[in-house]
Formats: C-alpha cells, structure tokens, sequence
C-alpha cells in the first residue's frame, strides 16, 4: 500500500507540474467556465403538458370531485396522487415526483352553491421554470373556466422554491452541471494522448510504476483543480444571478466532487482508447457537451422524452447531478431525498474509472 501510494503520489506530482507550466489548461479550466455562465444565463422555454399533481380534497363532495376531474380532462395535468393535507405533498415536492398540488379547501361547494368566492388553493414547484410557468399559465385557465361555469372562484397561487419564477433560478444549476461535463472531460481527455503522442509513455513503462498507478495519479491533480473550478462557478451564479443554496455546503460540494470524478473519468477513458488528442477532444466534446445539455433535463424535460431516450439519458451522470444540484440549491433537499441520484453517480464513478485501468495497456503498440 505505501509503494502504491508513493507512485501514485509522484505520477500526481508530475501531473501538477505539467498544469502549472501550462496556462492554456488553467484557462481552460477556470475562465472557460466563467465566460460560458455570462452568456447562458438565460432562460429557456419550452412547451409542457402531462404535469404530474397531486389533489388535496378537503371538501368531499360531489362538485369538489367534479372539479378536480376538470383539472385533469385537457391532460395538461396527470393527478398522481390523491393525499390528506397540503402538508403531506411536501415530501412529495421536494422529491419531484409531482409539480403542483390543488387544494380543494372544507365547505368550497357551500360557497360556490350560495354565490360566494369560493378559494382554490395551488401549490407549485417552481425550481424548473419551464414546469411552473406552463402550470401557472393551465391552472389560471382553469380557473377562468369554473369561473364561468357558477360563482367566481378564486385561486391564490404559491410557487414554492422560485416564487418570482425567475429562469436564472431555474438555468444556472443545469449551466454548472453542463460546464463542469465538458472542461472536466476535455481537461483529462488531453493527458494520456499527450503521453502517446509525445513518447512520454515509453519512459513511464521503464518504471515500475502500475496502470493503476498511473490512471489515478494522472486524475488527482485534475479533481483538485476542478473543484477549484466547481467552487467559484457554484459562488459566481449564486451571486451574479442571485440563485439561492438552502441546502447542505457539505452535501453540494461533495456530491460536485462525485460529479468531478465521473466525468474526468470519462476523458481518461476516452484518451485511453483514442491515444490521440484530436481525437480525444471530438470524443469528449460529443460524449459530454450534448448528453449534458439535451439528455439531462437542462433544455428538454426527461419526462417528456420518448421511453428510448429516458432510457439513453439514465445512463449518463449529468441527468443525476442536474436534479441533484436543483434539489440542493433550490429545495435545500438532503440526502434522504436525493440518494437515488447519488448512488448512480457513485456506480458511474466506480464503473468508469475501472474501465479506463482496464483498457489501459503497457504496450507501445
């Protein structure tokens, strides 16, 4: 153990020697990231339907049954679940399993038979902007309709964790996880084809120094310099976009370290086989940039895909760590609630990074 240690510790040395003698990898890892979150702090729309809601029927009549089934009859809303009081949706909330939750309160039927206002309640999650704008915009619509039908019905809306729906809330965790997917994958997707190109590799064989050896000293100093990377991003957005993090620092930054590991894993896989830079930078750029930005939830809701391509983005670590990130920052969501995003991102980790040792072959030729 200590003669594995002190090797990796010398390949890691050699590594970081390497980033300090090279500005255009500095660069690339720290003001890449700030110039791409100034020009995509923008939102995104998109048109949504099927919106999972839960119903709270606090009434128990017939017209409060007759206007939940109201709510469903466009399909704009899907009703997943049927609970006792607005309190118990909260978990559900904070999971995504559902977007909004209608309250029909005690005694609505009364007031609506009598003339009066009768009060709706909706509660809405508004961490994913494109979700609660198109809710916000179907439930005002339907309310307008039972309106006409009888006596005017009032509906207070609350969007919880983006009341102003503002959409830098809603884009800058998506624009971190996208921009750490593609430096983290370029940075190390350049490191062993560079060795092959160079001749390095040869001398690195005359040693007795392992593959292993050689694949985690190589991704140390790159997991060092990508959570400096991780650090200001996550502070720049949260400042210049003024994103809140209601949830665990310790939660966050370990889970971005997970993150971290996946997606260097994924360049050093790819350098591995490709032993060529140019090659490797396409492959990155492929096998990051795009996943991340089409198949994590980021512009397209994975809900609304297809079955095939829900089933091609579970595989990649950027759809875990998008919900993760929203679910930090924005619902303050702890581990409870986000562990079946965290284990996937571990066995990602585990499984690339197993991979690349593999492939990786002493062999010049």
């Amino acid at each position: 153990m200590n003669r594995f240690l002190r090797r990796t510790r010398a390949i890691a040395h050699k590594e970081m020697l390497h980033l300090i003698r090279d500005p255009g990898a500095v660069y690339m890892a720290l003001g890449v990231p700030l110039v791409m979150l100034a020009l995509f702090g923008y939102g995104v729309s998109v048109d949504i339907d099927h919106i999972p809601i839960a119903v709270v029927d606090q009434d128990h009549t017939p017209a409060s049954r007759r206007l939940l089934q109201e709510l469903t009859a466009g399909g704009d809303f899907v009703r997943a679940a049927d609970l006792p009081s607005p309190e118990a949706a909260l978990p559900l909330l904070g999971r995504g399993d559902v977007r909004g939750v209608f309250v029909v309160p005690e005694g609505l039927a009364r007031h609506r038979a009598r003339g009066e206002p009768g009060a709706l309640q909706f509660l809405l999650d508004g961490s994913d902007g494109s979700y609660a704008s198109v809710a916000l915009g179907d439930a005002a619509g339907v309310a307008a309709a039972a309106s006409g039908a009888s006596a005017a019905l009032d509906l207070p809306i609350r969007v919880r964790f983006n009341p102003t729906l503002r959409s830098a809330i809603d884009i800058v965790p998506a624009l971190i996880v996208m921009i750490l997917s593609m430096v983290s994958t370029l940075l190390t997707a350049l490191t062993v084809a560079r060795e092959w190109e160079r001749g390095a590799m040869e001398q690195l064989f005359a040693t007795p120094v392992g593959r292993t050896e050689i694949i985690v000293g190589k991704l140390l100093p790159y997991v060092g310099l990508g959570f400096v990377q991780t650090l200001l991003i996550t502070t720049l957005g949260a400042y210049l976009f003024d994103v809140p993090i209601r949830g665990s620092l310790l939660l966050l930054f370990s889970t971005s370290l997970l993150f971290l590991v996946c997606m260097l894993g994924v360049g050093l896989l790819v350098s591995v086989v490709t032993k060529n830079q140019m090659v490797s930078v396409q492959v990155a750029v492929i096998g990051s940039f795009l996943p991340a930005m089409l198949l994590s939830g980021f512009i397209f809701p994975i809900e609304n895909m297809p079955a095939l391509l829900q089933a091609i983005a579970s595989v990649f670590p950027a759809r875990y760590y998008v919900s993760i990130l929203r679910g930090t920052m924005l619902k303050g969501s702890g581990v409870s609630l986000l562990w079946p995003q965290i284990l996937p991102l571990a066995l990602f980790a585990f499984l690339v990074l197993a991979v690349a040792v593999t492939r990786f072959s002493r062999r010049l030729a």
